[in-house]
């Protein structure tokens, strides 16, 4: 039977049997399959990015709780199961028949693509064939024999030449060293595959792009300003990618209800406020907080007095408001 490939090494069993939550409830919240989450938690299924933000939003996680780091259990487990792959396969036969239908496809000018639709496989399953990574069975190969012009018999001889006449080497050591490599301290294990992809990476940084923080929540007199991710939301399509974009919860009572308290308000720390612009007031200096620094800030209308001065104002009650940092609110939006 074929081995099932490990993709996306994750957290997602531990963070859920923490919080007490049975796969079943994962599964029916998440509008997933119990077969789809076990795999999911194993390893070897793909998660889209939506599917992604709506598991961290169940289980009540942060993004990079859901992704594994090298001292993590899970990490050790899984470069145990990598290992366990590599032994297995260096006596089998994958590598060499692997390395050999490359170079017969090459040879014969085709594509991965090409290959793949004259065999009747899928990309995935292809590729895993060709880098020594999935079992073979009978009825396959005599398919991947005809979609190169070989009898089975034909195309085991022409992989023998190959490797006799010392062709596939190069390609053998290859695989072998993309495998080794993530087994090497101090490399990113996070989401690497057997491969040496970047799926895991490429899945949270895309994921990463769709969320804001929210650094800032309601005071009695204004907002605590938490320069942390702890809680992150959807950004609007409009501030998708942008750097800097953080959200805060407003005070609705201190700007006289003309902002609800369901709305979130979307600051860029990175524009600079004008005169007439709704801005964030920071007491500290935003660009010298470090992570899980606090401080104070309000929701204000920024003015200029008469010798030029820049402040914000703010009623219920009339207050002029002046702090070391101004961010520019850039959106508001109603949950």
């Amino acid at each position: 039977m074929a081995q099932e490939e490990i993709i996306f090494p994750n957290n997602i069993r531990n963070i859920r049997a923490a919080k007490g939550m049975k796969m079943t409830e994962l599964a029916r919240r998440a509008n997933l399959s119990l077969s789809a989450v076990s795999k999911i938690e194993k390893g070897v299924r793909r998660l889209n990015q939506k599917q992604l933000l709506n598991v961290c939003t169940i289980l009540g996680c942060k993004l990079s709780d859901i992704f594994i780091h090298e001292s993590d259990a899970v990490a050790q487990n899984w470069q145990n199961e990598i290992k366990r792959r590599l032994n297995d396969n260096e006596d089998s036969g994958l590598k060499i028949f692997g390395s050999g239908l490359r170079k017969i496809r090459q040879r014969c000018e085709k594509t991965i693509a090409d290959a793949a639709k004259a065999a009747n496989m899928t990309l995935s399953v292809y590729h895993k064939i060709e880098v020594g990574q999935r079992e073979v069975y009978e009825d396959e190969i005599d398919v991947l024999a005809k979609a190169f012009g070989y009898t089975s018999s034909q195309l085991f001889d022409e992989i023998t030449k190959l490797y006799n006449a010392g062709e596939l080497t190069k390609q053998i050591n290859k695989v072998t060293e993309r495998v080794k490599s993530v087994l090497e301290p101090g490399n990113p294990v996070s989401g690497l595959d057997i491969h040496g992809g970047l799926y895991g990476a490429q899945l949270y940084d895309n994921a990463r792009k769709k969320l804001v923080p929210v650094f800032g929540k309601p005071l009695d007199k204004g907002l605590k300003l938490k320069k942390s991710d702890e809680t992150m939301i959807v950004a609007p399509a409009a501030l998708e990618g942008r750097s800097g974009v953080y959200a805060v919860i407003p005070n609705s009572k201190r700007l006289s209800g003309f902002i609800p308290e369901s709305a979130y308000i979307f600051v860029d720390a990175n524009i600079e406020p004008k005169v007439g612009d709704l801005a964030v007031c920071i007491d500290a200096d935003f660009s010298k907080m470090k992570s899980d620094d606090t401080t104070e800030a309000q929701i204000v209308v920024v003015r200029q007095d008469s010798r030029g001065k820049i402040y914000g104002h703010i009623s219920n009650p009339e207050e002029k408001i002046t702090g070391k940092t101004m961010h520019k609110v850039v959106m508001i939006v109603m949950q």
